[in-house]
């Protein structure tokens, strides 16, 4: 019960770093305005190329994410999920020190939850 929870919080954790890469690689001129509306609307169209970096970055989270999912080994299902799930808890962690503490919440808890499932699983 506990992995499959885990599971399921790793694949919403995925789906949102698959959303950041669309966003930040394809909509940042457009959706992203909405999104990030603090960032003065005259910076998107400089900013273009290196937030299309950041999204492919992004979507190698996502990648790896649902890549842990599909791992029939057991163990390194959780390994790999746990590598991964720190990393965006890594940069959750980064992203509110230095630049909005609405990162942790949206990024950094959802992976530390997910981290927490993992290891509640692989102890229990």
């Amino acid at each position: 019960m506990i992995l499959l929870l885990a599971k399921t919080v790793i694949g919403i954790v995925a789906l949102l770093h698959i959303y950041f890469l669309w966003l930040e690689m394809f909509a940042w001129t457009t959706k992203a305005k909405k999104v990030f509306r603090k960032f003065p609307e005259e910076l998107f169209e400089p900013t273009k190329t290196l937030a299309a970096n950041q999204g492919l970055y992004n979507g190698f989270l996502a990648a790896g994410l649902i890549w842990s999912l599909t791992i029939q080994d057991a163990v390194w299902q959780i390994y790999v999920g746990l590598f991964f799930l720190a990393c965006v808890a890594t940069a959750g962690i980064y992203g509110a020190a230095t630049a909005s503490k609405k990162i942790f919440a949206v990024q950094g808890l959802p992976a530390i939850l997910g981290i927490v499932l993992l290891l509640i699983h692989q102890f229990l």
